[in-house]
């Protein structure tokens, strides 16, 4: 994400002078560990997300529109690891100096403010789709192409936050070109609102009343399935046989097959019946057994419940884990713009850059640890690739 407020103090993204660490250009203990620490979080997100990625593609069983929403996200996060984290981890071992062009700083921070901001609205599009998923779920199934165009809508939104930044909006008159960071701090106040302090309100509120309309119909749904059961006689009466095959009277032989396999036809259950030695209360009996529902309904429905408490699972993980990852970033961010005489110390800033950014690693672990579907199918891919 864009990194800094203005010249003087400092940026997020390289824009730290060897005078605030004291490291100079030089690889010393702290560069090395940034080293170390980019190849490895580079390595991490490439390999997760990848795998996130071509599992989607090569197993049937996970091409589901939220899904599509998730391999989004991971591309996202791969982009970020290839035209983002290379020159922050660099700028890092080189101890917070830009060495390189104004002009690669100006596409950096833009890069950054828009893959940022992807995976925000991303995270939002999915809470979007779980909404609507829970809460008027036929209409759901006949979208059709509207996860994609959602999808669409949310890379065009972020290409639209960024491009003020291409479009020069850092050359500003005694820019320091050994700092890498945003120079205009209204920028930095609106990429902040529209990248994070808007959408995340919003996407807690979405998932709120997802939840709440999920509880809603499983009650619903627990009600209406309790009210069919079959109830015992209250008091002393004659006994009960096995439910599937209704009451039992001494008098009456069991139904005939043709009651329990053609309850909708009404000719033969009538000649049946008047062949059977039974009494008038057989035939009551008979009467009230109660019609199961259609197998192809109740099939339909335990499917669309399946599907949306399994996603239920993982995605409150993902939204809270990016949270826990990005506030601090943001807070220290709209922070330094806000207040420019606030003193912010560089280590904090660095460190809220690489919370940040580690986010984009975690993922692929939130849907191993919590998705047995995705668990599975990495396991196979894994096999596969071996």
């Amino acid at each position: 994400m864009g990194n800094g407020s203005a010249t003087e103090d400092g940026g997020l993204l390289a824009g730290r002078g060897p005078e605030s660490l004291g490291t100079g250009a030089g690889l010393g203990v702290p560069g090395a560990a940034a080293l170390v620490g980019g190849v490895l979080l580079i390595g991490l997100v490439l390999a997760g997300n990848s795998l996130v990625c071509v599992s989607v593609a090569s197993e049937r069983t996970l091409q589901t529109p939220t899904n599509y929403f998730i391999v989004s996200l991971a591309a996202a996060d791969l982009l970020l690891a290839v035209l983002v984290l290379p020159l922050f981890v660099y700028s890092e071992v080189q101890g917070g100096v830009w060495l390189l062009s104004p002009r690669l700083c100006d596409t950096l921070m833009a890069m950054d403010v828009m893959l940022c901001t992807a995976s925000i609205f991303n995270l939002c599009a999915i809470s979007v789709d779980r909404f609507v998923a829970v809460t008027v779920p036929l209409r759901y199934n006949q979208q059709g192409q509207c996860q994609l165009l959602l999808i669409a809508a949310t890379w065009l939104l972020s290409a639209a936050v960024a491009a003020p930044v291409v479009c020069g909006l850092n050359d500003v008159p005694g820019r320091d070109p050994a700092v890498c960071c945003l120079e205009n701090r209204d920028y930095v106040v609106y990429s902040s609102v529209c990248s994070f302090f808007l959408p995340c309100p919003l996407m807690l509120l979405l998932y709120w009343a997802t939840f709440r309309g999920l509880r809603r119909w499983e009650a619903a749904r627990h009600t209406k399935l309790h009210s069919r059961a079959p109830r015992r006689p209250s008091g002393p009466g004659p006994p009960v046989s096995d439910p599937t095959q209704g009451p039992f009277f001494p008098d009456c032989p069991p139904p005939l097959p043709s009651l329990r396999t053609s309850p909708s036809d009404s000719s033969r259950p009538e000649s049946d019946l008047s062949q059977r030695p039974c009494s008038s209360g057989c035939l009551l009996a008979d009467a009230a057994l109660p019609q199961p529902p259609a197998p192809s309904s109740r099939r339909r429905g335990a499917k669309i419940t399946g599907r949306e408490r399994k996603a239920m699972r993982v995605l409150p993980v993902v939204v809270g884990v990016f949270l826990v990852c990005w506030t601090p970033f943001f807070v220290v961010h709209i922070t330094r713009a806000l207040c420019p005489a606030c003193f912010v110390s560089p280590r904090l800033v660095s460190a809220v850059t690489w919370l940040g950014y580690v986010n984009s690693a975690l993922n692929p672990i939130i849907y191993t640890v919590f998705n047995a579907e995705f668990r599975s199918v990495f396991r196979k891919t894994l096999r596969l690739r071996c």
